[in-house]
This record gives C-alpha cells, sequence and structure tokens, in this order.
C-alpha cells in the first residue's frame, strides 16, 4: 500500500488549508484584529494590496499608451476629467474622486495642463477642465491596453462579472462606512 505521507518539505492542499485555517486571518495589523469582525482587517489587507497593485496597474497602462511619468492620481483625474465628454469644476472632481484635499486635484490638473492633455476654460468666475484631443487619444489607447491585458485576462463570464459587480456594490457600501467613522473620529 503506497504511503499518503506528503514528500519532506512539501504539504497536501489540505495540510495547506488547514495550516491557513489554524494561523488566523491574514492581515497587515494584526495589533488591531477585533474578536467581532477580524474579516474586517482581513477586508482593510486586501484594500491595502489591491490599492497598490491598481495604482501601479494605472501607472503602467498609462506609460504603455504613451504618457509617461505621471502618479496614480494624475491618471484618475484624467480619466475623470476625459468621463462623459464634459466640463468639470474643481469642486466636482474632488466630490466624485471622493478626495477632499483640492490642491492634489489642482495639483493633478496643472501637471496635465503642462502635458497637453487637459485644458481650462474660464466661465464667468469658474475655472472648468476638459481633456483635449490629445489627452483623449491617450485615454483610448489606455482603454485598448485595458482591453488588451485586464479585460481579455479575466475572460469573463456572467458569473464573474455579478461577482465583481457586487464586490464593487460592497466597496461603496464601505467607503460610506469609512467615511461615516471618519467623520466620527475627527469629532473626538
Amino acid at each position: 500500500m503506497a504511503s499518503t505521507k506528503p514528500v519532506s518539505g512539501t504539504r497536501t492542499q489540505a495540510s495547506q488549508a488547514e495550516a491557513v485555517a489554524t494561523s488566523g486571518p491574514i492581515v497587515s495589523s494584526a495589533h488591531l484584529v477585533s474578536p467581532q469582525s477580524a474579516e474586517m482587517s482581513e477586508f482593510e489587507f486586501g484594500l491595502i494590496v489591491a490599492g497598490n497593485a491598481f495604482h501601479r496597474w494605472v501607472i503602467h497602462c498609462m506609460a504603455a499608451a504613451g504618457l509617461k511619468d505621471l502618479m496614480p492620481l494624475d491618471v484618475l483625474v484624467l480619466h475623470h476629467v476625459t468621463h462623459r465628454a464634459r466640463d468639470k469644476r474643481l469642486a466636482d472632481i474632488c466630490f466624485i474622486m471622493n478626495v477632499e484635499d483640492t490642491h492634489l486635484i489642482n495639483y493633478s490638473l496643472k501637471k496635465l495642463q503642462g502635458l497637453g492633455v487637459v485644458a481650462s476654460h474660464k466661465v464667468g468666475k469658474e475655472v472648468t477642465y476638459a481633456a483635449t484631443e490629445a489627452g483623449k487619444a491617450y485615454v483610448q489607447r489606455y482603454r485598448e491596453i485595458r482591453e488588451s491585458c485586464l479585460i481579455n485576462a479575466l475572460n469573463a463570464d456572467d458569473a464573474l462579472n455579478k461577482d465583481i459587480g457586487e464586490l464593487a456594490r460592497l466597496l461603496r457600501v464601505l467607503s460610506g462606512m469609512y467615511d461615516q467613522a471618519a467623520r466620527a473620529a475627527a469629532s473626538l
């Protein structure tokens, strides 16, 4: 009878799963794990890792599209300014992107204007921003690269797309909870 004992230095799938289950949740800050919701700590660690991966992705995708040396926020501001082909005010961009520090968005807008991908227009006392033709071309190229490198890699089927949609909904709910908690913490 053949032995089912794993070869030295390797683990079976069952023993790996057991090791993970007994080691506790995968978190970045074990000192914050709450007995009421260890899952929240796991979520926060996943959010940190996913957020950094997403930022790395947008930088590399935009660089592949031909627009190099941008920070993640710069890329996201360019996408938002291009969104729906409508001029946007600084306050609107900050509100939609949930960025409290207007100077961060303003800095990105100035940087993007310097690159010729965003233009500003004065309407009365207000300044609005829109993507230039060059900006729209970079965003279109970004979209093509995104389709090729990311969307096609998903091999997205209906079930996976529904899961991603539910995850997006959950992230919006949790962002509201974090915003409320931030307001509560600011009042302490």
